[in-house]
């Protein structure tokens, strides 16, 4: 009788444990689907059925007329934004409430890679911004542009063998390669030859770093149902020694002094020369008000982790938006006829030479690029955390502490209440003179704000000079395997990816008569 009773005791209380705070968006009038114990309303996601993305898209739609939705993800309360307003006042206008990105569960167990300024938050995340922002400046990246030239180059050579024998290529991998040899040398100083090197131990680094397999999602699992038990587990436990190994070889080879080449590790280590970072915290006020004064040394740590942010963030993004634009142009002949004509025009103006300045004169190519981004952003969404009780005042919604917030990008990207027939490919749209101002606050492919990407102009520069290479020497059809809507992982996580990759035919343009 005992042991009934007892097990009748573990069953209910672990019950009581599974639907904590299940009450929480009933209580606050705010509509949601019913949570089921334990996995609240997440089940599908953590059984690989659909991606975090996929989620957020489903809840948009399923509430049309709801500016915000509630959401469990096991047993903690999120909330969907579904209006752009809201979206403005989380991201710029009470940033202050929500400087949190929240991917830490548990800020006391962060593991080393993750200390990184995408991942950071609070204070470590303020002052590694503050200090590594000036690593971005436009004559910082005009600076980079010649060794962008050089694995563009490899890319066309490339390209070119998979066209001469008529083969199809995946486009997917394809700008991974390019991307990834980009990232060895502009963040590394290093000639990683992943486009010609099937062997690249840069290329399987990276994609070691993006496979998520049971492992993984059994951690993120665990620790999203258990935060307390199981905040110690590492995700990246996997490249972490990888990781170290290859920053360590190079800083080891510059004698962990700046050696001129003007890399990402160059100017790592010039910040790290610059001695203690400084500046007022954003987590801790003194007595009357005033924000405390936060200091953090950048040690061998935290820069191995920026390299890593560097690396992972710009292989994945920029491969994911570079190849699904190649894709819709495939589909979107008329499209790829412009955006040919916009490349040969600006690069005949520099005698058929790639530069800074002419990738900056392609405004076609730009807007088609943007629209491509549109279609599948590679962050499908963006994800914030509260830091202190706020009141949404014209909702009359009051969230706590450690609720975060989900702004589903890829749904508000898709809705024709701010993009016209959103199933077209259309690149018009991005056209300063047709570009519908209010939509600054539903296209977000980088974020907006003070978290907004660092690299951004780093990305769009590489992207389009990778894109112009393509197109100024091919032109994409679809291969007989192609998807016309590519299935989305959902296995996949923060980045979006596509299964099967994107098979496509890459045909040599005829010469341009004199």
């Amino acid at each position: 009788m005992f042991t009934i009773i007892l097990v009748i005791v573990v069953i209910f209380g672990l019950y009581l444990f599974g639907t904590r705070n299940h009450k929480y968006w009933q209580l606050r009038g705010v509509k949601h689907d019913k949570p089921l114990p334990f996995f609240g309303n997440n089940f599908r996601n953590y059984f690989m059925q659909v991606s975090t993305s996929q989620m957020a898209e489903e809840i948009y739609w399923k509430y049309p007329t709801e500016k915000v939705v509630g959401f469990y993800r096991a047993s903690r309360p999120e909330l969907v934004i579904r209006d752009p307003e809201v979206a403005k006042q989380i991201l710029i206008t009470d940033f202050a409430h929500f400087y949190l990105r929240g991917l830490n569960q548990d800020r006391d167990h962060i593991e080393p890679l993750l200390r990184n300024l995408f991942f950071a938050d609070g204070d470590l995340w303020k002052l590694l911004r503050q200090r590594i922002t000036p690593a971005f400046t436009s004559g910082k990246l005009k600076a980079m542009f010649p060794l962008i030239v050089e694995r563009a180059e490899r890319l066309q050579a490339r390209t070119l063998s998979a066209a001469t024998a008529n083969k199809e290529i995946d486009a997917r991998d394809l700008m991974a390669r390019y991307t990834i040899d980009f990232i060895g040398a502009c963040g590394f100083g290093l000639d990683s030859d992943s486009l010609l090197d099937d062997d690249s131990a840069f290329r399987k680094l990276g994609v070691n770093i993006f496979s998520v397999g049971i492992r993984i999602v059994t951690i993120v699992v665990l620790r999203e149902i258990f935060p307390k038990a199981f905040a110690s587990l590492k995700i990246f436990s996997h490249v972490e020694k990888d990781v170290y190994h290859l920053v360590n070889e190079v800083l080891r080879q510059r004698n962990y002094e700046p050696s001129g080449r003007n890399d990402f590790i160059d100017l790592l280590l010039e910040c790290q020369k610059k001695g203690k970072m400084i500046g007022e915290s954003v987590e801790k006020l003194k007595s009357d008000g005033k924000p405390e004064i936060a200091t953090l040394e950048m040690d061998e740590d935290l820069l191995v982790a920026q390299v890593f942010v560097f690396f992972a963030a710009g292989f994945e993004t920029s491969s994911s938006a570079t190849s699904m634009t190649l894709h819709e142009l495939a589909y979107n002949p008329d499209v790829q006829t412009k955006v040919q004509e916009d490349i040969d025009r600006v690069l005949a103006k520099y005698d058929n030479k790639l530069s800074y300045e002419a990738i900056k004169e392609m405004h076609y190519l730009e807007w088609t690029f943007k629209e491509g981004m549109r279609v599948f952003p590679s962050l499908g969404y963006l994800i914030r955390e509260c830091s202190r009780k706020y009141t949404f005042k014209d909702l009359d919604l009051t969230i706590d502490e450690g609720i975060r917030v989900i702004i589903p990008l890829q749904a508000l990207h898709q809705d024709p209440k701010y993009f016209d027939n959103p199933s077209e490919f259309r690149p018009e749209r991005f056209d300063p003179n047709n570009f519908d101002a209010a939509n600054k606050y539903v296209y977000l492919p980088f974020g907006i704000g003070p978290r907004a990407c660092i690299g951004e102009r780093l990305g769009l520069m590489q992207s389009l000079a990778g894109l112009a290479t393509v197109l100024s020497r091919f032109t994409v059809r679809p291969a007989p395997g192609t998807r016309r809507r590519p299935r989305v992982d959902p296995a996949a996580g923060i980045v979006q990816t596509v299964l099967g990759g994107l098979p496509l035919l890459f045909q040599e343009r005829k010469p341009k008569v004199q």
